[in-house]
């Protein structure tokens, strides 16, 4: 054997002599640093979407509660409207109960429609918060 592959053999890999296998090490160190931050931000990610859900997921029951409880709301309505029809004696009483009713069911409905709308807009609001504020943080950490 020659003198350098007398080093070499006795000189074994990933010591500090060669620098082929210190750039090998070196790269694959910060690899392993950048799958370590990698799952770190996507297990952060994980956590900010499943708040996310959970945020979206009560805003929806709530915004359904407040359809149903517009729908009983109209439901009782038209039947007390039945009912005063019921007792309707002349033709001008008839149309004097039927305006008033349709201007009452006109502003009912404006109303109930701005508050559905609010409601819907303060749930998205709600449920994109996290996620503004949630992912950008974690995939910050993996750059």
């Amino acid at each position: 054997m020659t003198e350098t592959t007398k080093a070499r053999t006795a000189n074994p890999a990933g010591t500090a002599t060669n620098p082929m296998h210190e750039m090998a090490d070196q790269g694959i160190a910060q690899t392993k640093d950048s799958f370590k931050n990698a799952k770190a931000a996507t297990e952060e990610a994980a956590h900010v979407f499943q708040q996310a859900y959970t945020v979206a997921a009560k805003g929806a029951t709530d915004y359904n509660l407040k359809v149903f409880e517009i729908a009983r709301f109209n439901t009782n309505a038209a039947f007390d409207y039945a009912r005063e029809l019921l007792g309707v004696k002349s033709l001008s009483e008839f149309v004097e109960l039927s305006s008033a009713r349709s201007r009452q069911q006109f502003e009912t409905m404006t109303a109930q429609s701005k508050e559905l709308a609010t409601l819907a807009q303060r749930v998205s609001l709600e449920a994109a918060e996290p996620l503004k504020s949630g992912v950008s943080g974690a995939f910050n950490k993996v750059t």
